[in-house]
């Protein structure tokens, strides 16, 4: 028997789609927006607390039980305001409230009430700015906003800017969809820099990594990073062709930073016999397992004298810079050739946004595209060299958000997140069932619980001694 999904007042014409189109269908569903909206645009957290997350328990296998049908309704089945309130009584509380402060262990944080507005009205212009013929100013202003950074970390002189902020041939940067696709661009870049172009051979973009590898007499490529270094670093390996295999983990110290007298001997170690080619090295600011920070400017010294491009992966530290008090952590992250950020980390902006920098403004020539229809070459488009094909302007978003907060308002936020850190390792310190793994450096600290088991007998141990074991986290 065919299901029946339409109700009598559940009209499928041209008039009706039309009318949905373009505003609400009727007076219920105009209100039932309002009441919801006016809530999460001017009370979010209220909102998420009454709302989400923690208000309902529910196992993981109810919920898969619940969402089983694939047959898309060929008819309408709900209007608007029943849509609405299906989301907030059905959807909602089974979600994560990343706001409560019972969330802890990852790095998606609660936003300020205000990104909700800003995100709202960049979906409504829907700006696609990779063309400028979709997108028009808000290209300019992204090139803005990237200047606006670049300055921040790289402080090179006002005439460097008047040259390049709006400038069609160079580039500072690209806003991305995160810290993954920032990663992979500057690594993309480095690649291309690395096998780039010579008498008789295009190029490694054109003829590929193995043709590049015969033409430039080597056996690999690899990456240099330390154990602690994003998955993404392992990704952009694998897609670059590579390989994973070759993003080569180089020994930390005992404060788990990135160990330099280890990288300069495996740097000598590969370049010895001139059978491989180092595509960059990666020192990290702000690991995600720990918040631990790498000697960046000592990095920065073993890349000058080997002339190897240092890419710093900041998607987690890098708002740090905005800090008067602790900016000093990410000393040496303007020696990067290239650096990540993540928008949607410390920058506290909503899902999703990265951006990448380059040193060099002409560094990202190496991984340009052109089309007839769009990108044309001699063009000023955005998407020229960008991997994404297509994106919305969340240069918008943080361009208000530094008006509305600016650098010492985002730097009081940097500040709470380590002194809060800093109070709860001292915390976890009183008590003896707790063990620190590493010192928060940032406002990342992992620990673990060592539970003692009494019942020496039974474990098989000599009387008067004890067990410990346990797990650990990180927050």
């Amino acid at each position: 028997m065919e299901k029946q999904y339409i109700k009598k007042d559940l009209v499928d014409d041209w008039e009706s789609l039309q009318r949905i189109f373009i505003r609400p269908e009727d007076d219920a569903s105009r209100e039932t927006l309002i009441k919801y909206m006016e809530q999460i645009l001017f009370g979010l957290h209220e909102f998420l607390n009454k709302n989400v997350g923690v208000t309902e328990s529910i196992s993981l296998k109810a919920l898969t039980d619940l969402y089983k049908e694939t047959v898309i309704s060929p008819l309408p089945e709900k209007k608007l305001a029943d849509v609405i309130s299906d989301i907030i009584e059905g959807i909602a509380p089974r979600a994560v409230n990343v706001a409560s402060p019972y969330f802890v262990g990852h790095m998606t944080a609660a936003i300020p009430f205000f990104m909700v507005h800003l995100k709202a009205i960049v979906a409504a212009l829907n700006q696609n700015v990779i063309k400028l013929e979709t997108s028009k100013v808000l290209s300019v202003l992204e090139k803005q906003v990237l200047a606006k950074i670049h300055r921040l970390m790289y402080k090179n002189s006002e005439a460097f800017y008047q040259a390049h902020v709006q400038s069609t041939d160079t580039s500072l940067g690209s806003f991305t969809t995160g810290g993954t696709t920032a990663n992979l661009t500057a690594l993309w870049v480095a690649r291309n820099l690395l096998l780039k172009p010579f008498d008789g051979f295009e190029g490694v973009e054109s003829q590929g990594i193995a043709g590049a590898l015969n033409a430039y007499s080597l056996d690999r490529a690899v990456i240099l990073a330390s154990p602690r270094g994003h998955f993404s670093l392992k990704k952009a390996g694998g897609i670059l062709g590579i390989g994973h295999g070759n993003v080569i983990p180089v020994d930390v110290d005992a404060h788990h930073r990135l160990d330099v007298l280890k990288l300069n001997q495996k740097v000598i170690e590969l370049k010895k016999n001139g059978r491989t080619g180092i595509l960059a090295v990666v020192g990290i600011a702000g690991a995600t397992e720990t918040g631990i920070v790498d000697p960046l400017d000592d990095i920065a010294d073993v890349c000058e004298d080997h002339g190897l491009h240092f890419h710093v992966d900041a998607a987690w530290g890098g708002p740090v810079m905005l800090s008067e008090r602790y900016a000093h952590k990410l000393k040496g992250i303007e020696r990067g050739d290239s650096v990540s950020i993540d928008g949607h980390k410390q920058f506290f902006m909503p899902m999703t946004c990265g951006m990448v920098y380059f040193r060099d403004p002409l560094a990202m020539d190496a991984i340009a595209y052109h089309a007839n229809y769009v990108n044309r070459e001699g063009s000023v488009d955005l998407g020229i060299k960008t991997l994404e094909g297509s994106r919305e302007a969340n240069s918008l978003i943080l361009d208000s958000s530094l008006k509305i907060m600016g650098t010492r308002g985002y730097g009081l936020m940097v500040d709470h997140g380590i002194e809060t850190a800093q109070r709860f390792s001292q915390a976890i310190h009183t008590r003896g069932v707790f063990e620190m793994v590493t010192e928060p450096e940032l406002n990342i600290l992992t620990y673990r619980i060592l539970p003692q088991y009494q019942g020496a007998d039974d474990l098989g141990l000599p009387h008067g001694e004890k067990k410990t074991g346990g797990w650990g986290g990180s927050t």
